[in-house]
């Protein structure tokens, strides 16, 4: 599929950046609040992937984070806006951007392709472990070319999930924390380590068995959550309903413990829904 191979080349061109700058790239600017960082590297990072998708594909739509202002209204308006195109990209030039600021490694470039509102490409790449995560709608997941699949755990107390903390500050930090504090008692462990996208493709190799967060965007999720269900896995929202590209509370996982976590989410009122 030529987008595949459009959306391979878009993400390492842009991790080839984002890695040589790894260590140096300290001037961030404040977008949403305090926790919402961007750097100059996020926006080359996103022009980059920009020029390679449109030299191939020019009257393709792109919808970028970077091109999109602050907010949790703001980003809505962007997707309602492009969402209706009959080919869109959706970019997320780093995951991870506050990792990448603070020289934590675990950030990534994520980009998905859709047609007609359905993700049929789903690329997110690792500059740093150099990981390649691939998926074609109905073809199977990939890890550096090697067919990948979800891991097999069956109960909660055998699990592994992971969660992550919005960035906005309307108490949404607190409604997730609460989850956390409901969930971690039953499970092996949960870690936060602050990639949306990075953490669905640890679910889509088996590395992580689920995985949910609140206020997310299109651009964190498309390309992970076409990964997880190639790989075998179960992609909702958190009160159950399919993934869609509106979704912005996300649970996803292997399969076996989706029903488990949802019912915990509802128990604590953990959802992201009133």
């Amino acid at each position: 599929m030529p987008e595949l191979d459009t959306a391979i080349e878009a993400a390492r061109k842009a991790g080839e950046l984002i890695r040589a700058k790894a260590d140096v790239a300290k001037r961030v600017d404040i977008k949403s609040s305090a926790h919402d960082l961007v750097t100059e590297v996020d926006k080359k990072s996103e022009a980059l992937v920009r020029e390679v998708i449109l030299s191939h594909h020019p009257d393709h739509a792109i919808l970028g984070e970077e091109g999109v202002a602050a907010g949790v209204e703001a980003s809505k308006r962007a997707l309602a806006e492009y969402r209706e195109q009959e080919s869109l990209w959706v970019v997320d030039p780093i995951d991870g951007t506050t990792n990448f600021v603070h020289g934590f490694p675990f950030f990534c470039v994520s980009i998905a392709f859709a047609q007609r509102q359905e993700v049929t490409v789903g690329v997110i790449y690792d500059p740093i472990r150099d990981d390649l995560f691939t998926a074609e709608k109905g073809k199977g997941a990939y890890l550096n070319g090697e067919r990948i699949t979800v891991s097999e755990e069956r109960t909660l107390s055998e699990s592994l999930l992971a969660t992550g903390f919005p960035t906005d500050a309307r108490g949404v930090r607190q409604v997730n924390t609460a989850a956390i504090l409901k969930l971690a008692p039953q499970v092996r462990n949960v870690r936060a380590a602050g990639s949306a996208a990075l953490h669905l493709a640890c679910i889509a190799a088996g590395r992580l068995t689920g995985f949910w967060e609140l206020e997310l965007n299109a651009w964190d999720l498309a390309a992970g959550a076409l990964l997880i269900e190639e790989a075998g896995g179960q992609v909702t929202d958190t009160v159950g309903r399919p993934y869609d590209l509106g979704v912005r509370h996300i649970l996803a996982t292997n399969g076996h413990v989706h029903h488990d976590v949802l019912r915990l989410l509802e128990e604590v009122g953990s959802t992201g829904f009133e």
